[in-house]
């Protein structure tokens, strides 16, 4: 028991020399953080509300923002160590160490942060577009540093690695998308008379695009029929269903029409031995 009081009584002398000798110090650390975390504020807000007057994307501003808040805390914190007497070389060596791990084991999103970035400065596309990247197609939701979510006729949620975005090719055709189809018509038939046809049918089609005009004519002769080929731009959340009218109404005018839609023929010769 009395060794316990003797331990205990020499771990207060340590304590009450540590505060009379370091007192001054230790006040004036918790000084220098409180000072730096309330000039980081204010800097954080001087900054953002300087920036946002400018051309830079609000997204990045808030990210530049956030970065020399942190920076001025982290150079009070430095400040306020070295009032203590400790030295920061071996802290600036083990967050060095650290940082490079850290950059090995996420170079993956690290390099989406940086393609964010590239994105959101350079604006390739903007909410609403509709893109095509790796073959696949949305409305673009969300821009976000690390990815960007597009959203597809069926509602469903598609989120792309920013990282993806950059170096490869990318396809933006704003809110309308392109719709191609074809139909084979018999060799006999008046080929105008059928392309315009189906060019009036397209005219009175709601969500087929008046601005970009649609394109109709003869796409190729095939071996039985020759085949007119469509193209028309139609609202991103209404591709398929679109498609899918148009082609009832193309059947549906020419039948109207009488006009053939043959089926696929082969011609077979016999050729027999001559006596």
């Amino acid at each position: 028991m009395e060794k316990e009081l003797e331990e205990v009584g020499h771990f207060y002398n340590i304590v009450i020399d540590f505060i009379t000798n370091y007192s001054f110090q230790i006040i004036g650390a918790i000084i220098i953080l409180v000072i730096g975390v309330f000039a980081s504020k204010y800097i954080h807000k001087y900054v953002l509300k300087l920036l946002l007057k400018t051309t830079i994307d609000e997204t990045i501003s808030g990210f530049i923002a956030n970065f020399v808040r942190i920076t001025v805390v982290a150079m009070m914190a430095v400040l306020a160590l070295g009032k203590l007497g400790i030295s920061i070389a071996p802290f600036i060596a083990a967050i060095g160490a650290i940082s490079l791990t850290a950059g090995l084991a996420l170079q993956g999103s690290v390099s989406n942060f940086a393609a964010g970035i590239v994105l959101i400065a350079t604006k390739p596309f903007k909410l609403g577009d509709t893109i095509r990247v790796h073959d696949v197609y949305g409305e673009v939701q969300e821009i976000k540093l690390a990815y960007t979510i597009l959203v597809n006729e069926d509602k469903e949620q598609i989120t792309i690695p920013n990282k993806y975005m950059i170096g490869d090719v990318l396809v933006n055709s704003y809110s309308y998308r392109i719709v191609e189809g074809s139909v084979g018509v018999s060799y006999d038939t008046d080929s105008k008379s059928a392309i315009e046809l189906i060019k009036s049918m397209l005219s009175t089609c709601k969500d087929v695009s008046n601005e970009n005009k649609p394109i109709v004519g003869i796409e190729k002769f095939g071996a039985s029929s020759i085949d007119i080929g469509y193209r028309y731009w139609v609202p991103t959340n209404s591709f398929y269903k679109t498609q899918y009218e148009v082609n009832l109404k193309v059947l549906e005018a020419l039948t109207e029409a009488k006009i053939t839609i043959p089926f696929p023929q082969t011609e077979v010769r016999m050729i027999g031995d001559k006596k």
